[in-house]
């Protein structure tokens, strides 16, 4: 069995979820969100993601990690903090010694829904019936997250 953890990476909310599969069945595991208050300095709200994620890796011991890359709107300034705490996850997930993908959002939206163009709510609910769970995991970072699992699961054969 080959066991993957998703992460959507958020400042606020990073979203991850850990998913097992042995090729034939994709099993759901479990999720959660890590979330910094606002008002907190930067450097502390990293140290707490790059603590909180060590432990899920710790505890849950992932073979591999699918990261979803950042797609920047329009406010590319907006998103500068989001890529430090993408960059953070990256090395957390690094330090670990687990494999890391990284997933655009439109790969991961073909992989799950088979639509690169989907919404992200049609992402949430295929992840919820591919995973068999009774309601979209809560919150929705943490759904985007084994999304982003179920897609290493299916595009990835197997580790490098």
């Amino acid at each position: 069995m080959r066991r993957i953890i998703g992460v959507d990476p958020g400042l606020a909310s990073t979203g991850w979820g850990i998913i097992e599969t042995d090729m034939q069945h994709v099993r759901y595991l479990a999720h959660g969100c890590i979330e910094t208050l606002p008002d907190k300095p930067l450097s502390e709200r990293l140290l707490f993601i790059h603590d909180t994620l060590a432990e899920v890796l710790k505890t849950w011991k992932p073979v591999e990690a699918a990261v979803e890359t950042l797609y920047f709107g329009r406010n590319i300034s907006s998103a500068l903090p989001v890529a430090e705490a993408r960059g953070v996850l990256c090395m957390t997930i690094a330090e670990a010694e687990v494999l890391v993908r990284e997933l655009t959002p439109n790969a991961i939206k073909q992989a799950v829904v088979g639509a690169s163009r989907a919404e992200k709510e049609q992402v949430q609910e295929m992840a919820r019936c591919i995973l068999g769970l009774d309601a979209i995991p809560k919150p929705n970072h943490a759904a985007d997250a084994l999304g982003a699992a179920i897609c290493c699961a299916f595009t990835f054969i197997r580790p490098e």
